[in-house]
């Protein structure tokens, strides 16, 4: 980031607050798909939840500049098509004026922090539906963990469905990011089985009044084709932590990608922290594989 930029932006943040409203009050929007089949959405809400490693390097997000540089870097590359993101991100790329002609996802419940006791708890810390609509986002994006041994799933199930018919109201579109999971170790993870997600999409695809306008979020995993066959509605493929080479990611997605229903990519720290930190080289690969599925 320019250092006039980064002091224009802390400045904004001090003395001009009211900037971020008027920001997102004259922010040009475009539809999900537009003449897209698919679509690639910068993901960047894993800090709220205090998750800040990428392939081993525990403190990798720690640096709020080096992040919004990143994601700057992201937002400009050819077919990309938007971000998901925190309050705090979200404002800040609103401030920089990254955010035009894009798709602006926020996300919603990142209150089962890692590692914690209570990170089955998934409340509702960041967007409601309410903040959405008045920062003229265009959905927004909740993670469902399904802890069956865990009594505060439930309140994570009732929330996640009064997220999806509030949003599904206002016509907007709700992201659900369903897992099974169970803590282990001490340690809440979920199981990236084809039966375990088969089991987790039928509950988090019936969340709401309303599927009319829910998006699924998916991991990459073994037998994709058989996990998509338990859903008609359109899904993205999420990115995650990546623990493979960079070309055995990148071939996994062009896989996944080949699957009806597939809408796209929602990947945040595999593009934005590769392992040779050239991040709109990464992006475009990326861009490219969406490009080659729709050939």
């Amino acid at each position: 980031m320019r250092d006039d930029d980064y002091r224009r932006l802390l400045d904004d943040r001090a003395r001009h607050p009211e900037r971020i409203a008027q920001a997102a009050a004259v922010r040009r929007r475009r539809p999900l798909l537009a003449d897209r089949e698919q679509i690639l959405i910068i993901a960047a809400d894993h800090p709220a939840r205090g998750a800040l490693g990428v392939s081993g390097r525990p403190m990798a997000m720690a640096s709020r500049v080096e992040l919004l540089d990143r994601l700057v870097v992201a937002l400009s590359r050819p077919g990309v098509d938007g971000v998901l993101g925190t309050p705090d991100i979200i404002e800040d790329l609103l401030l920089l004026g990254a955010l035009d002609d894009k798709i602006v996802i926020g996300s919603m419940n990142r209150g089962g922090l890692q590692g914690a006791v209570f990170e089955f708890d998934d409340r509702f810390t960041a967007y409601d539906t309410e903040s959405i609509v008045a920062m003229r986002l265009d959905g927004g994006k909740m993670l469902c963990r399904i802890g069956l041994e865990d009594e505060r799933t439930a309140a994570t199930l009732e929330s996640c469905a009064r997220a999806v018919t509030e949003l599904s109201r206002e016509g907007l579109a709700a992201m659900v990011e369903p897992f099974w999971s169970k803590r282990s170790g001490g340690v809440v993870r979920n199981d990236l089985s084809a039966d375990a997600m088969i089991h987790a999409i039928h509950v988090g695809q019936a969340l709401g009044a309303s599927s009319a306008r829910t998006w699924l979020k998916l991991p990459v995993i073994d037998d994709m084709e058989r996990v998509m066959e338990a859903t008609t509605l359109p899904t993205l493929l999420l990115g995650g932590d990546p623990s493979g080479a960079p070309d055995e990611v990148y071939a996994s997605w062009a896989k996944a990608l080949r699957n009806p229903g597939v809408r796209g990519l929602v990947v945040g720290r595999a593009l934005l922290y590769p392992p040779d930190d050239d991040v709109a080289a990464a992006v475009d690969i990326a861009a490219g594989l969406l490009e080659g599925a729709a050939r």
